[in-house]
């Protein structure tokens, strides 16, 4: 079973906040996604080992591999597409938390959407209804922006959005 961008929109979303219990249906709509495709995006973390399902209904993502593959995986199995500049949503190194750390003179990279505040090269979200919900929640907005830091981003950025995913993916009994 192969892996899909969505997975990690799932699992992003799920991580940025591990105080709530998601059902499915509560995922779909906040993602944009349908039940089904939550679902089956579960099941294909699940057997990649980026999930651990404790019974129906009840699963969480297993933080340490969730971080190691996007550190480690997620610019070669799922690279940024860059194209035209466009009006959009600033992702990667033009957003929070990397903007106020790199103070970059670089174009601002986006993803196109019409409620966008900035102009620059398009990049190709990790999934088509990512923009919409991270528009609708801080919490992902900033996990999909350092996301696409790793899948775009050249090495000082890579690392500075490695440092601050690695402190936002501990697991949850370090976290304390």
């Amino acid at each position: 079973m192969d892996l899909k961008p969505q997975e990690l929109l799932v699992l992003l979303k799920v991580s940025a906040h591990p105080e709530r219990k998601f059902t499915f249906a509560v995922l779909a709509q906040e993602l944009g996604m349908s039940a089904a495709e939550v679902h089956a995006s579960v099941k294909r973390a699940t057997a990649a080992g980026l999930v651990n399902e404790r019974g129906r209904g009840d699963w969480s993502p297993i933080r340490p591999a969730l971080l190691e593959f996007m550190l480690h995986g997620v610019r070669y199995a799922f690279p940024a597409e860059i194209g035209p500049v466009k009006r959009g949503v600033p992702t990667a190194h033009a957003a929070e938390p990397l903007a106020s750390q790199l103070h970059s003179e670089a174009d601002t990279p986006v993803w196109a959407h019409p409620q966008g505040s900035a102009r620059g090269p398009s990049v190709s979200p990790i999934y088509r209804t990512a923009p919409k919900a991270a528009l609708a929640d801080p919490g992902l907005y900033r996990l999909l922006a350092l996301l696409d830091a790793l899948r775009m981003g050249r090495v000082r950025e890579r690392e500075l959005a490695a440092q601050v995913l690695t402190n936002a993916l501990k697991p949850l009994d370090a976290a304390a």
